[in-house]
Order: C-alpha cells, then sequence, then structure tokens
C-alpha cells in the first residue's frame, strides 16, 4: 500500500464528528447517488450476487484520500491483532474496491464474504448472518467534502474496518460467535443487548497495550477522527454486562468506550457471554432495557 502520491492536507472537519451538518445530509446531488446505490438492496437475499459499480474519479479520489491517512493511522493506534489482519489483506490505493473482489481474498482466508445492504440493517439479519459467513455492507462512498468523517457507515468503514477484521481467522470467529448467539434468540430485546455487546467490542471496541488503548473496532479503524480520539471520552476496562447496559448512537462519536486488557481476554469475554446468552439474559443480570432508537 506504499504511495508516492501527495498527500490531501487533513481538515479539522476531519477530526470532528458533527453529524448534523455533515455535507452528505443536504447535498441534493450526493444523496440521489447514495440513495441509488442503497437502493440495490431492497428485497436482496442474504448471499445472493449482486452487480458490481461504476465508481466516479470522485468517488475513487476520495478512497484515496481515506487510504493515505488512515494507513499510517493505523500503524500507530490500532492493536497488534489488527495490523497482523491488515497485513494479510490486499486491498488497493487507488480505487473503491468491488465488494466481488474482497469477498474473493475474504473467503480465501476466513470462509466471509460480503452481502449487499443499503444501510442500517436489522439486528435479526445483520447479527445472524455473521454466524453462516456474510457481513452486510453497502456500496456508496461517504461525502467527498469531508472525506475523514461520515456520520453513517459507507464502503470505506465496511472495507477498511470489517474487511479488515474478516481477513483474520481468529478476529473473524468473534463474528460468528455474535452470531450464532443471535440466532439463538427471538425477542427484540435480546437482540437488542447482544446489539450493544457488537457495538462495544467489534465496531467500538479498544484493546489494552504497551499501558494505554489500541484500536481495534471497525468503527475506529475506518475513523481518522476517532480512531485515536480518546482524550474527551470515557474509557472503561472491559465489562461485558456494563457494556450490554450502555446506550450508543450511530450517528456521532461515543463518549463510552471499553477497553479489553488484551486480544485474549477480549475473545473470552465475548465467548463467555455470547455461550450462555438466552432470551431471559437481560432478566438474569438485571440489564435495563434501553430506547431503540440509535440513530
Amino acid at each position: 500500500m506504499t504511495t508516492m502520491r501527495k498527500r490531501t492536507p487533513i481538515s479539522a472537519e476531519g477530526r470532528l464528528g458533527r453529524a448534523n451538518d455533515h455535507p452528505g445530509r443536504y447535498d441534493p446531488e450526493y444523496r440521489r447517488r447514495r440513495d441509488t446505490l442503497a437502493a440495490r438492496a431492497e428485497n436482496h437475499p442474504v448471499g445472493a450476487p449482486y452487480a458490481d459499480v461504476a465508481y466516479t474519479e470522485d468517488e475513487d479520489r476520495t478512497w484515496r484520500t481515506v487510504h493515505d491517512a488512515l494507513a499510517p493511522a493505523h500503524r500507530a493506534h490500532a492493536c497488534r491483532a489488527v495490523l497482523e489482519a491488515g497485513a494479510d489483506t490486499d486491498v488497493g490505493a487507488e480505487r473503491v474496491p468491488q465488494h466481488a473482489e474482497v469477498s474473493v481474498g475474504l473467503r480465501a482466508r476466513t470462509g466471509f464474504a460480503l452481502t449487499l445492504a443499503g444501510g442500517v440493517v436489522s439486528n435479526e439479519r445483520f447479527l445472524g448472518s455473521m454466524e453462516h459467513g456474510y457481513f452486510h455492507a453497502v456500496q456508496f462512498v461517504r461525502h467527498p467534502a469531508v472525506p475523514l468523517y461520515t456520520p453513517e457507515p459507507d464502503v470505506l468503514h465496511d472495507v477498511f474496518g470489517h474487511g479488515m477484521h474478516l481477513s483474520s481467522p481468529r478476529i473473524a470467529e468473534l463474528y460468528r460467535v455474535i452470531g450464532r448467539a443471535a440466532n439463538r434468540v427471538r425477542t427484540p430485546e435480546a437482540l437488542d443487548t447482544l446489539s450493544r455487546v457488537y457495538w462495544y467490542t467489534l465496531e467500538f471496541g479498544l484493546v489494552t497495550e504497551s499501558g494505554g488503548p489500541k484500536a481495534f473496532g471497525a468503527g475506529l479503524l475506518s475513523s481518522y477522527g476517532e480512531i485515536a480520539a480518546h482524550e474527551g471520552r470515557e474509557v472503561r476496562e472491559l465489562d461485558m454486562c456494563d457494556a450490554a447496559s450502555t446506550q450508543y448512537r450511530i450517528s456521532s462519536y461515543q463518549p463510552v468506550l471499553f477497553a479489553a486488557r488484551s486480544f485474549s481476554h477480549l475473545e473470552d469475554a465475548i465467548g463467555a457471554f455470547c455461550a450462555e446468552f438466552d432470551d431471559d439474559t437481560g432478566n438474569r443480570l438485571g440489564l435495563p432495557a434501553l430506547p431503540r432508537d440509535r440513530g
């Protein structure tokens, strides 16, 4: 992934998570492009084939800008398990990769593949599909005016973050563990609880190394502004009941994060919690009922 291009300067907007005034919400041309690509996922069966995207030069330029910023940020701030997974990936620096290209590499390494999503997917479908080796991913690219921050998951998030995770057999197994737990339960409340465990580990989890927190979660790995921004938020030691009791919002920076003592600790914590997880887990552990609006 080495490049000799002149790197795009990183603006303040790349570091700040201001979702409400993000241009991606108000630019009509961008919204038409985003919504057209998202509409492809309507009624799409999990695992079924789907068409590639003819990405524009502006979209490829956004990919290059993000790639150039995140590569050194990962080296500085990501945990060892992520860096080892990244060393085995072959995602290019010059253009937005097609889902099918990414899936070829994932299948070879861990048996996973991307499946088409248009945006946020229901907990039952999203989490449950992971047991069977499918991860829901979108095809649209974040707004080019603020390439280093997006208030919603985009193809850069899914490839830079989850694609890196799913290149590692050990990390991919954590997705399957959560997927198996999701498929054992039936109530929305249980799935909400499990979604918070997923959120604070695989999306925004930290791992303690060399005396400090290092980025592990895919949401951190795909956000230049958030990957090392620990000073302005509370970092707690990972406790699964605490994580399962903490609300989150998708479209803003997280005020609270959880740090595992090591990657092995993260594996053990997720494994133990999910092994016993059922529809009565919330009542049994005294977990609070939380509102379901996380937008």
